[in-house]
C-alpha cells in the first residue's frame, strides 16, 4: 500500500506541475496577443496620423494654391484698371 501511496503523491504531483506549466504557458500566450494588439494598435494609430497630415498638407497647399490665384487675379485687375486709366488718359490728350 505504501508504494501505491508514494506512486499517487508522485502523480499528483506531476499533474500539479502540468497545471501550473498550463497555467504559465496560458499567461504568456494572453501576454503574447495582448502585445500584438498593442503593435497593431500602434500601428493603425501611426497609419492615421500619417494619413491625417497628408490630408493636412493637401489642404494647406490648396488653400495657398487659392489665395496666391486670388492675389494673381486681383494683381490682374489692379493692372487692367490702370491700363484702362492710361488709355483713356492718352485719349484725352
Amino acid at each position: 500500500m505504501a508504494a501505491k501511496k508514494g506512486s499517487d503523491a508522485k502523480k499528483a504531483a506531476a499533474a500539479k506541475k502540468a497545471a501550473a506549466t498550463r497555467k504559465k504557458n496560458a499567461a504568456a500566450k494572453a501576454a503574447a496577443e495582448a502585445a500584438a494588439k498593442r503593435a497593431a494598435a500602434a500601428k493603425k494609430a501611426a497609419a492615421t496620423r500619417k494619413r491625417n497630415a497628408a490630408a493636412k498638407a493637401a489642404e494647406e497647399a490648396t488653400a495657398q494654391a487659392a489665395a496666391k490665384r486670388a492675389a494673381s487675379a486681383k494683381k490682374a485687375a489692379a493692372t487692367r484698371k490702370r491700363n484702362a486709366a492710361a488709355k483713356a488718359a492718352e485719349e484725352a490728350t
